[in-house]
């Protein structure tokens, strides 16, 4: 027989969950957002199994062994609720904006490579190459700007648009 009452009464106090979950989120939001940006932009299976690691590893930190489904629903609400509140904030007031989403990094400016900028986000001459390949371009000279935008991907304005332009 299942004890409704043990499934559905909270057995960690509510300021512990909302603290850790708190906590966690953030802690999971700096690394991926601001430190790995490059690598959020895309998901393949090995994104894949580091985000199902993260997430058992989290985990823990988070839960401290909760039993009762309160305690999970109250978790993933505050888990959602920093990111509905951080992407407020970040409309709102531009100084958290900068940190919370940061701007586009010009990788290639008129058909040069910015090492500089590369070397910030540990972009290779290869991945680079790579990135311009699968936008079907051939040669760096035909790129005006590339950068890499602040979801990771990489976007890519050619010469040839600009002759498109009235």
């Amino acid at each position: 027989m299942v004890d409704w009452r043990v499934v559905f009464t909270p057995d960690t106090p509510l300021l512990e969950i909302i603290v850790r979950g708190s906590v966690m989120y953030l802690t999971l939001f700096f690394l991926l957002r601001v430190l790995l940006k490059r690598e959020s932009g895309t998901t393949g299976m090995t994104d894949l199994l580091v985000i199902v690691l993260i997430a058992d590893a989290a985990q823990n930190g988070m839960a401290s062994g909760y039993t009762s489904l309160a305690d999970g629903v109250l978790l993933v609400a505050v888990i959602i609720g920093w990111a509905y509140l951080l992407d407020a904030v970040a409309y709102r007031w531009q100084p958290a904006a900068r940190l919370i989403r940061p701007k586009p990094l010009a990788l290639v400016r008129d058909g040069r490579m910015l090492h500089r900028n590369m070397r910030r986000e540990l972009v290779t001459e290869d991945e680079l190459y790579g990135q311009l390949r699968e936008q079907g371009i051939d040669s760096l000279a035909d790129v005006r700007e590339m950068r890499m935008e602040s979801d990771g991907q990489f976007s890519v304005i050619t010469r040839d648009a600009d002759a498109d332009r009235p």
